[in-house]
Parts: structure tokens; C-alpha cells; sequence
């Protein structure tokens, strides 16, 4: 099979700074490779671009303080992109290519149907070529089933799955005493109808005077006309909307809702960035509602001054799509390579699985039971910028997100069923 065509980049720290730091360590210069797998082209590439913003900031970062130090002398992290299509098989043929091309760990998230292809995939190449085991770090597919009856040694997650992240909206949902009926809607994949289930399921638990007066799954990526599906949610007369849509699936689906009229809430996973805001406009005031795991809005001198150092690298207001724990996923791994005093993929992951870090006053640590990442999780509510608690809007729109709940780490926790295989060490 012809090898997949690629686009690879290093960051501007490893290219300019490798030879010079590797004579001044006395080490080989030989970088540790990170292979980012992600949609860089069809319905989903803006997401693919957005979250190589954050890795390429990340490494950058790691490597402007002269990189992993270790004892052969310090190694600078490089950064390299495959595009896997927003496709399953794509993402599988990409990460044999940068296995190929001597990656050490493997970089998702933009699709839990994705993530969990990837996670069995590089289980199984890792028991059959020991010599060239990888890590595979998920930064976004929350899908609770990855660290739960999914759960593998060599995956790590590093966002809060569907269920925590279900649950911190219920915080603020369960608040509103107006509320009496929702719809609830996600794309046809794991992801999505583990939402809905959740949905649901808390629903009962937690509003159960509050009536679904719909639900629906279409199509991941296909739907170009969400017309349909808005004037079916106004016509039930719901006052709310619960989804977990991304990308492009959201930004359709909110700008239908406006064009319709409809004048309920958003109860969404994200609605605070890649065009949402913009697309919903004065409409979504007071009524999109966002869970994360920072805000920009976040009242925190050291929050202000994050966020301010990453707009300085990307100015471009399109470019405005910032996340910590992408951010706290590369310290994670660089704090795992040092303490482990190796590169070795086993030690490493060892070490991963105990990491406890922080940056700009966030912390967060990885569980070992499961390799689910324990941190705050955060709820916002659109608003414009100017308004109290708005000094940032999103993206050029004129909105941002006002925090309305912090969730600390240990109340955002949940079990796990996860019965992880450990390799003989």
C-alpha cells in the first residue's frame, strides 16, 4: 500500500535551537517524537488546526526551557501532524506511518470513534513490536468507555469524559427552577449517544419535573442544513437543548436555532469556541451555557496572564481556540520522561500514570486505576464582552463566557470500571 501522504512540522524551538542544545548537553540531539493524528482536511479540519495551535504552544513551551532533560543530555520534543480525514481507517494508516517514521507517542481526540480505534490499535502493536511501543495521549474523545470497559495501560486521557462533563451541567441545569421541558440532540457515534444516555439518565436523577420533549441523532459531519432539526425543537416548545455536538455540527445546528426563533437554552459540551458564539450572536446571552476545563473569564491574575500569552502567539482572532488541559498534557508527559530517567515507552507511562502538574495556577493529576485526568471543571454563560465577569470575548465575536460554577476535582470525579492489563515489568 502506497504510505499515506503526510504533512510534518516542527516546531520553530526544535528546528532552530536542536544541534546547539545537543552540543551543549553532550547528548544526541535526537528528538522525542509526537505525532499529532487529527482532521486536517474535510468537515473537521478547523479543529484539527485548532488544536495544533495549543500542541505546537505546548512544545514550544517545554522546549524554550531547553527541553526534557534526562541523562544522556537534554531532548527537545518535536511535533509532527498526520491528517487522518476525521476517519477511523485514516487515522490507523496514519499512525502506522508515524510509527514508521519513529514516533514515540500518538496525539488524538477529535472523535471518540477515532480514539477508541487508535486505543486498540496501538494495544495490539505494542504486545507485537516491543521494540517500537508508543503512548497514545487523548486530549479531547471523551467517551466514557475509554477509561472505563475500554480502559488500556497505554492510554492516557487528558479531558473530563461525557459523564463528568454531563454532570457539571447538571450543576447549573438542576438551578433552573423555569425550566420544564428539553430536547436533546448528538451525532449518530459512541460519543454522542453516550451523551444522550447521560442526558437522560441525570435528568431523571436530578430534574426529574423536567419533561424530553425530543431527542435525535444524525449524521457525524454530513448534515449541511440543521433547518430541519431547529424547527422541530421550536415547534415541541422546549425550553432547553441539551447536546455534546462539535465543530462544524454545532455552529450549523445553533445558527438553524436562531434563524428559527427559537429562544431557549444551550446546555452544551462546546459552545464557547470555533465559531459557536458568532453564529448564535445577541441570541445567545444568557443562554448558551458551556462546561470546560478553563475559561479565558476564569477570575484569576494567573489565568489572565495564560491566556493573554497565547493570544501574543496567535493574534489572529480566528485563532482564538485555547485549552489547558492540552497544555497540562504536554507537562504531564515531559514531568513522566524526566522522572522516569528514560524515554522507554514502559517507565514513561509509569510515571504518566502518577503525574500531578500544574500551570498558571490550574492542576490537575492523572488517576492509575483508570488513566483518566482528575481536574476543576468549569461552567460558563455566554454574555457580551464588557458585561461583569466578560473581559474576554471568543474569537473577535464580541461574546465570551462568564464563569458561573467552578467544580473542584474531587467533586467532578467519578468511578471507574476500567480492569486494566498491565505489561510484565
Amino acid at each position: 500500500m502506497k504510505k499515506q501522504r503526510r504533512l510534518v512540522l516542527k516546531s520553530a524551538a526544535a528546528t532552530l535551537f536542536a544541534p546547539a542544545l545537543a552540543r551543549a548537553q553532550g547528548g544526541t540531539g535526537r528528538p522525542i517524537r509526537l505525532a499529532m493524528v487529527e482532521a486536517l482536511s474535510g468537515a473537521f479540519a478547523n479543529t484539527g488546526e485548532a488544536v495544533f495551535r495549543n500542541l505546537l504552544w505546548a512544545v514550544e513551551r517545554v522546549n524554550q526551557r531547553g527541553g526534557v532533560r534526562l541523562p544522556g543530555g537534554n531532548r527537545l520534543l518535536q511535533l509532527d501532524r498526520y491528517d487522518n480525514k476525521g476517519q477511523a481507517e485514516e487515522a490507523l494508516a496514519a499512525m502506522r506511518s508515524a510509527i514508521d517514521d519513529g514516533a514515540h507517542y500518538v496525539l488524538q481526540g477529535n472523535s471518540s470513534a477515532v480514539a477508541a480505534a487508535l486505543s486498540e490499535a496501538v494495544t495490539k502493536h505494542n504486545e507485537r513490536d516491543a521494540g517500537r511501543k508508543v503512548l497514545y495521549l487523548n486530549y479531547s474523545a471523551v467517551e466514557p468507555a475509554l477509561t472505563n470497559e475500554r480502559c488500556s495501560f497505554w492510554h492516557f486521557r487528558f479531558d473530563a469524559h461525557a459523564d463528568m462533563r454531563m454532570a457539571a451541567l447538571m450543576a447549573v441545569l438542576r438551578e433552573d427552577r423555569a425550566l420544564r421541558s428539553c430536547w436533546l440532540i448528538g451525532q449518530d457515534y459512541s460519543f454522542g449517544q453516550a451523551v444522550l444516555r447521560e442526558a437522560r439518565r441525570q435528568l431523571a436523577l436530578q430534574r426529574p419535573d423536567v419533561t424530553i420533549a425530543g431527542e435525535e441523532l444524525h449524521p457525524l459531519g454530513r448534515v449541511k442544513d440543521f433547518l430541519p432539526y431547529a424547527t422541530k425543537i421550536k415547534a415541541s416548545g422546549a425550553g432547553a437543548v441539551i447536546t455534546g455536538n462539535w465543530g462544524n455540527d454545532l455552529t450549523l445546528l445553533v445558527k438553524a436555532a436562531r434563524d428559527v426563533g427559537f429562544e431557549g437554552k444551550f446546555y452544551t459540551f462546546y459552545g464557547n469556541a470555533l465559531g459557536a458564539p458568532a453564529a448564535i450572536g445577541d441570541a445567545g446571552v444568557g443562554r448558551v451555557i458551556a462546561v470546560a476545563d478553563w475559561l479565558p473569564n476564569l477570575p484569576t491574575a494567573q489565568s489572565e496572564s495564560f491566556y493573554q500569552s497565547f493570544r501574543q502567539r496567535f493574534p489572529r482572532p480566528q485563532d482564538d481556540y485555547v485549552h489547558m488541559r492540552m497544555q497540562l498534557m504536554v507537562e504531564a508527559l515531559a514531568q513522566a520522561i524526566e522522572r522516569a530517567q528514560t524515554n522507554e515507552r514502559v517507565p514513561v507511562a509509569l510515571a504518566l500514570e502518577k503525574a500531578s502538574v500544574s500551570l498558571a495556577g490550574v492542576a490537575g493529576a492523572m488517576r492509575a486505576s483508570d488513566h483518566q485526568f482528575q481536574q476543576n471543571l468549569v461552567v460558563g454563560v455566554m454574555d457580551k464582552q464588557g458585561a461583569p465577569g466578560v473581559k474576554f470575548d471568543v474569537e473577535g465575536s464580541g461574546y465570551g463566557f462568564r464563569v458561573a460554577r467552578v467544580l473542584p476535582a474531587a467533586q467532578a470525579e467519578q468511578p471507574t470500571t476500567c480492569r486494566m492489563a498491565r505489561p510484565a515489568t
